[in-house]
């Protein structure tokens, strides 16, 4: 009794998607389990992105290819945006002073803001005087 195509293609799917799953679960106990800030943007961002293309990838491996090829998109569209997120909420958290800055290893953003300020007369860039 050989494999035939499509139990391969049933195990294959399922390993994907229990790893994508376990990637996602992962990234949940992370946010719930880290203490900080940038640590959590980490658990939010590498693991859940990662859990939901392997989920992806799990789908598409059971689908057509003119159904699958929209699986490729969707991947594409959060491997973009989820990098960006978290960038944005990172800076938002330390603009506004909710991110601990003596917890950090590099600061390369003090400089940065501290010269824009110089740039726009002491205020920081969005503050009205």
């Amino acid at each position: 009794m050989g494999a035939t195509p499509l139990m391969l293609r049933d195990v294959v799917s399922s390993v994907f998607l229990l790893l994508g799953a376990l990637s996602c679960l992962l990234g949940a106990l992370g946010l719930l389990r880290l203490p900080d800030l940038p640590a959590r943007l980490q658990a939010a961002t590498k693991p859940q992105t990662l859990g939901l293309l392997l989920i992806l990838i799990g789908t598409a491996v059971r689908l057509e290819f003119e159904n699958a090829a929209t699986l490729v998109l969707v991947i594409l569209f959060q491997a973009v945006t989820a990098p960006v997120i978290s960038q944005i909420v990172a800076r938002s958290a330390y603009r506004t002073g909710t991110l601990d800055r003596d917890l950090l290893v590099v600061d390369e953003l003090t400089a940065r803001m501290d010269a824009e300020r110089g740039d726009s007369g002491g205020t920081a860039p969005g503050h009205r005087k």
